[in-house]
């Protein structure tokens, strides 16, 4: 059922609690013409319920002639705020900032949590935020398996489909997502459940297919038909398969930039209250589908810039690609097995 304004209230000051908001805090809302009304105002009006010092900083969007589809995640890099001095450092005075436009992936955000400020991003509809309202629980899970990404020098993922991939790991840090910002220059989402690092330069390598039933972002789509991809010195090499290996080729070609083929981020999905099936049940212009991205057991893989955690690829073209049913090996030991959470004394998680 849909969520009440009063309801989406509530779960606001929720988080903004875990998020450790109270009297002593000032809370800035990012938001543009896009950005859920709703959202907008429960955020702030949960900030002055905790007796935060609340304020709104609202930017145009600027990069219509070239993104591709509404996604928010379709155009990376430069947003509203490049070479907005001014708003960035509105942004920079506030203690945390919710985030419903989306900076992600820019280096203006980089240098606003580098002054410690926390950032939460919340663009899904209300119902999603309502199925996976974070919980201290959330974070201790998450934790627990950055603890042990961190350790890793190697993760090796297969499947039954025909993955069969492999890459260094180390020279990167490691990004957790369980749906709160409670640290200082803390930047999260909501919602999630998550966590990845990224391989070391030029050290991916091998197979991975895209199975029929798993999706690609932000085309929001399940796939129809198998998509091999061959990767070599940490970039695709080659895209093979029918009609929708030909779509993902023409779409990585537009953007005219040898970057976007560079693999980014690699993790896997730990939210048990995420759904692989949600997506169908969603306009495709509702949110970002973080369902997709944090289901329990996924394998998360990703193309393109690996600007925000110190590195240089910088470019427009992001794809997150949630694969099932695959085997997640660190140091060829399983943290996820065809699918199913290994939890770290070799039980499988609940």
């Amino acid at each position: 059922m849909p969520v009440s304004d009063s309801e989406l209230t509530q779960m606001f000051e929720h988080v903004l609690g875990l998020s450790k908001v109270d009297g002593t805090q000032s809370v800035a809302i990012l938001k543009s013409h896009y950005s859920n009304p709703r959202t907008v105002k429960a955020a702030m009006d949960a900030a002055q319920r905790l007796k935060a010092k609340v304020y709104a900083v609202e930017l145009p969007s600027f990069n219509a002639p070239m993104a591709m589809g509404n996604d928010l995640t379709a155009y990376c890099g430069d947003t509203a705020l490049t070479g907005n001095l001014a708003a960035q450092r509105a942004l920079e005075a506030a203690d945390l900032v919710v985030d419903t436009m989306m900076l992600l992936h820019s280096p203006e955000q980089e240098q606003i949590l580098k002054t410690g400020t926390r950032i939460l991003l919340a663009v899904e509809p209300p119902e999603v935020l309502a199925r996976m309202l974070p919980t201290e629980a959330d974070k201790q899970r998450v934790q627990a398996a950055e603890a042990r990404l961190k350790q890793a020098r190697s993760m090796q993922v297969r499947s039954t489909a025909g993955s069969d991939f492999r890459a260094l790991l180390g020279e990167y840090p490691v990004v957790t997502e369980y749906g709160y910002a409670d640290e200082p220059g803390r930047w999260d989402h909501w919602p999630s459940g998550f966590l990845f690092s990224w391989p070391n330069e030029q050290s991916a390598e091998g197979v991975l297919v895209v199975d029929v039933g798993d999706i690609l972002l932000p085309f929001k789509n399940y796939c129809r038909e198998r998509i091999t991809l061959e990767i070599e010195k940490g970039y695709i090499t080659g895209i093979h398969g029918g009609f929708e290996a030909e779509y993902l080729r023409d779409y990585m070609k537009y953007f005219n930039d040898p970057e976007v083929y560079g693999i980014s981020h690699i993790g896997w999905g730990l939210q048990p209250r995420a759904q692989w099936t949600a997506m169908g049940l969603y306009d495709r212009n509702d949110g970002m589908c973080m369902d997709a991205r944090a289901f329990e057991g996924s394998f998360l893989f990703s193309t393109g810039p690996n600007t925000e955690v110190g590195g240089t690829r910088k470019t427009a073209c992001h794809m997150d690609i949630p694969l099932r049913n695959c085997s997640v090996y660190l140091d060829e030991e399983p943290v996820v097995l065809e699918g199913k959470v290994v939890a770290p004394t070799g039980s499988v998680a609940s």
